[in-house]
């Protein structure tokens, strides 16, 4: 296991330009996957979870050639995916797990889909439980609420289902089964989840019907192969946002970032914590929108997070619970529920990973307090395995008085293999 030491900085000075969005580099691939011709993706994030989605379509039958971020995916069709002879491995990617779940539903093979550790942890009932009632037969631990799974796909008929979750990945997974099932397929969130599932299947020539928080396919679908640009992530940009923010003197520049409307809550926080950013060159590429990024050290207040944006910031919590340790006053972040089955049970690791630092912040049932401003001290933490929270402890590192050791590091490398680089470079 890898170790990473991270010391107090005077300021980050600089322009980069973040990896591309995880999100969007999985669908990319997939949806290439089971379209007519060829699909190239441009901006591919080679993040170890990414690979894992294009090692599962080799299996399946896709030639798939991928050189750096730039990826050539030869689609063959729903029917040209063919049965594995070996297991599909997912490792820790959890959007593999649920998204391929919703392909392979409506194919007429079995497989067999296993991931690491911490995927054998991630409740899985929330995707196979709805691709049941549309008729795949899928069989695994506790009912099929864990890894390894065993599904076998076939006929399938469209549903009306009401999410009890706002998740992207349940909704994709459904829509996906969709496409290929019998008859009209409409699923209902209580707050509306990223969109990008929607926007590229369109880009990709699908018929998608949207009514606030449903959204609606028909079956029989056919997707055609297609160029797609990726542009940044902005859950990787956001922890150069709140660096930009906490560290004194800094100015970061982070071009071509995607900005689509349900992903944008870091921005909307950061806001309304008075940082200084600006919003340069907004343009759309393939249905989503990105534009360039301006952060500038700030003087932030803190806030209260909870309600229907939880679901646009879910995976930056980590490191906004870092940008609240330096606010003035106090943070609440509430309803956040889904941090418990993440990668790690982001409240528990985030309160004690911080608090190991001396940062004045408390455990809630659905989220945390966090009490600012507070100088952290430093002081040896752990990723446990979970790349967001090795970033954040790593962000936390640069207002510490110490220097912050942070165990497995290399949990990085899922999202953002050149994190560090890019951090270095601002230095």
């Amino acid at each position: 296991m890898a170790k990473k030491v991270v010391e107090r900085v005077q300021q980050l000075k600089g322009s980069i330009k973040v990896p591309g969005d995880k999100s969007i580099s999985h669908r990319a691939v997939m949806f290439g996957a089971i379209a007519n011709g060829k699909t190239t993706v441009e901006g591919f994030l080679p993040g170890e979870d990414c690979l894992s989605t294009i090692a599962c379509f080799r299996k399946l039958g896709i030639e798939i050639e991928q050189k750096e971020d730039l990826v050539t995916v030869y689609g063959k069709g729903w029917d040209g995916l063919s049965e594995s002879s070996d297991i599909l491995d997912v490792g820790n990617s959890g959007t593999t797990t649920r998204l391929m779940l919703g392909i392979l539903a409506t194919r007429p093979f079995h497989s067999v889909v296993i991931g690491d550790a911490s995927i054998a942890k991630r409740p899985m009932a929330r995707v196979t439980s709805p691709l049941k009632q549309m008729g795949a037969n899928i069989d695994g631990r506790h009912e099929g609420n864990f890894t390894p799974l065993s599904i076998r796909g076939g006929k399938t008929k469209g549903i009306t289902f009401t999410s009890p979750v706002a998740s992207a990945q349940v909704k994709s997974a459904v829509i996906l089964a969709g496409l290929q099932s019998e008859g009209v397929t409409t699923v209902t969130e209580p707050h509306k989840s990223r969109d990008h599932t929607e926007r590229m299947l369109k880009a990709f020539g699908a018929d998608i019907q949207e009514n606030g928080t449903t959204v609606s396919v028909t079956g029989g679908q056919v997707l055609q192969g297609r160029h797609i640009v990726v542009p940044g992530d902005i859950s990787s940009a956001a922890f150069f946002l709140v660096a930009g923010a906490i560290v004194p003197n800094s100015e970061i520049l982070m071009k071509d970032v995607g900005i689509n409307d349900t992903r944008t809550g870091i921005i909307d926080v950061l806001q309304a914590m008075g940082a200084k950013l600006e919003i340069k060159n907004e343009r759309v590429v393939n249905e989503e929108k990105m534009a360039d990024l301006l952060i500038c050290a700030s003087d932030l207040t803190g806030t209260e997070i909870g309600g229907e944006i939880i679901p646009r910031l879910i995976d930056e919590i980590p490191v906004i619970a870092v940008l609240a340790t330096q606010a003035n006053g106090t943070t609440v972040i509430k309803d956040a529920e889904e941090l418990k089955v993440k990668e790690t049970n982001r409240i528990d690791t985030v309160v004690h990973q911080l608090k190991l630092l001396g940062a004045d912040i408390e455990a809630t049932e659905d989220g945390m307090i966090i009490h600012g401003p507070t100088r952290l001290h430093g002081g040896q933490v752990e990723s446990y395995g979970d790349h967001r929270i090795g970033m954040a402890m790593a962000i936390a590192g640069l207002v510490s008085n110490g220097p912050v050791e942070i165990e497995e590091i290399e949990a990085i490398d899922v999202s953002y293999p050149n994190f560090f680089d890019h951090l270095y470079e601002l230095i």
